[in-house]
């Protein structure tokens, strides 16, 4: 009950003051920085607007709430260069090149830094690779994921030019 009053009292005073400036993000040191607020007026609806410096001599126009600022930061995921790879315990990872195509999307793969008697690796395509129509041919240098319990049959999770 006493959250619900707080609220409509906050509401009103936010109300009571000059209209909609009480609810754009800028300070008032940034109104008169920058210039006074613009209305702008239709007979549907109304937009609050200011003008904003860039460092460049041209002026921009934003709406309320500062959309465009927030757009241009960006995602955080994009920004991030170094990906972060889940941790997989449960198989082995080995990098391999692939020497033989079969049919039904297999292919016959050699471990890279194996010595020559060592028997290759059949592998099948994962499912991110085939829903995404990734072309691997002959040569390509790949990702093979083995499980332990079988070291002779193996999962293509990546594919390198």
């Amino acid at each position: 009950m006493m959250k619900y009053l707080l609220l409509i009292l906050g509401a009103i005073a936010c109300l009571s003051s000059t209209g909609v400036e009480a609810f754009a993000p800028t300070s008032h040191h940034r109104l008169h920085q920058f210039g006074t607020p613009t209305y702008v007026s239709n007979p549907t609806s109304t937009v609050f607007t200011t003008q904003h410096r860039i460092y460049s001599s041209t002026t921009t126009t934003t709406t309320l709430f500062g959309k465009k600022e927030a757009r241009a930061v960006g995602n955080e995921r994009k920004n991030r260069t170094e990906r972060v790879k889940k941790v997989k315990d449960d198989v082995i990872e080995i990098e391999g090149t692939v020497i033989e195509s079969l049919p039904n999307a297999m292919f016959r793969c050699t471990i890279d830094g194996a010595p020559e008697t060592q028997e290759a690796v059949l592998a099948t395509i994962s499912g991110k690779i085939r829903k995404n129509f990734v072309k691997i041919l002959v040569g390509d240098k790949v990702t093979i994921e083995l499980s332990p319990y079988d070291l002779t049959r193996g999962r293509i999770t990546f594919r390198k030019r």
